[in-house]
């Protein structure tokens, strides 16, 4: 049982708030491709594949950067850092998430089988990103936002151009509450040379932050409003704005647990963008 446990906090089953940023753009795409009647087995199937695949990428990310995490004082205690786990259980684990995952997606079409190895490949590659990539929270934005293009080409057999607009968006929304986050270890990061958005946008993080939701929402609304949203979508966008200018409150100090807990915030966010398209489809 204390394996099993080290293995729960391993793939942070724990924190849901992982699962939940990636869920929310993944049903929003379902919906707007099935115009608001999505098949509930395909529903089921994505909820699931959602669940596992971020859980196999949590403990790929660990084992990227398990000589990194020992020197942040956040993730130094973490199952694998701390050696209550070895690195191959960690590699067993996702390799079995993963298989799961893709027997999920056995019964959908060719199309979306092939993202799904796209999207393993996004996955499993993002942790080394941090390595050089000076704004690693854009590539998380497409691993996270993978769920999109496979939800539209799972209801649809295709990929259309909507699809890519909200992977975009889903990529400057993943910026924004990613870079909340890295506030919180910037010290830490500098120290041990990991680069991360926070870093590099320096003294404009708050002003960087605060433009990519803009420019998140704005992709949105025009998305929705193209595919006939109107009133409750149009009532959802402005709940997401809201909350967006309360995390302004929230990290305009930089204080670290402020910061961490307009990263958390975000799965509100996420909420109210979902229920405005949910709602606009029920009513309309």
């Amino acid at each position: 049982m204390n394996k099993l446990s080290l293995y729960f906090r391993l793939i942070r089953l724990d924190k849901p708030i992982g699962i939940l940023l990636l869920l929310w753009p993944t049903l929003i795409a379902l919906w707007i491709a099935a115009r608001g009647k999505p098949d509930p087995a395909v529903v089921l199937i994505f909820c699931l594949g959602t669940i596992l695949m971020r859980s196999a990428g949590c403990a790929i990310n660990d084992y990227a950067d398990r000589d990194f995490d020992k020197h942040v004082k956040r993730t130094a205690e973490r199952p694998l850092t701390s050696g209550r786990i070895k690195s191959w259980e960690a590699l067993a684990v996702a390799a079995v998430l993963s298989i799961v995952s893709f027997l999920l997606v056995l019964p959908l079409n060719t199309l979306t089988k092939q993202l799904s190895l796209a999207a393993l490949i996004v996955a499993g590659s993002y942790p080394y990103f941090k390595r050089f990539f000076a704004i690693p929270q854009a590539y998380l934005g497409i691993a996270f936002g993978f769920g999109i293009p496979m939800g539209f080409a799972a209801v649809q057999n295709q990929v259309p151009a909507v699809a890519w607009w909200l992977l975009l968006a889903n990529v400057f929304w993943a910026v924004a509450y990613d870079t909340e986050y890295a506030m919180v270890d910037r010290d830490d990061d500098l120290k041990i040379g990991i680069r991360t958005a926070a870093i590099t946008f320096g003294r404009f993080d708050v002003a960087a932050v605060m433009l990519c939701y803009g420019a998140a929402l704005a992709i949105i609304l025009v998305c929705g409003w193209l595919e006939g949203l109107r009133a409750w979508f149009v009532g959802g966008i402005a709940v997401a704005a809201a909350v967006a200018l309360y995390h302004y409150t929230l990290i305009r100090g930089r204080e670290r647990m402020a910061c961490f807990a307009a990263f958390r915030h975000n799965n509100w966010l996420g909420a109210a963008l979902f229920a405005g398209v949910a709602l606009d489809y029920a009513f309309s």
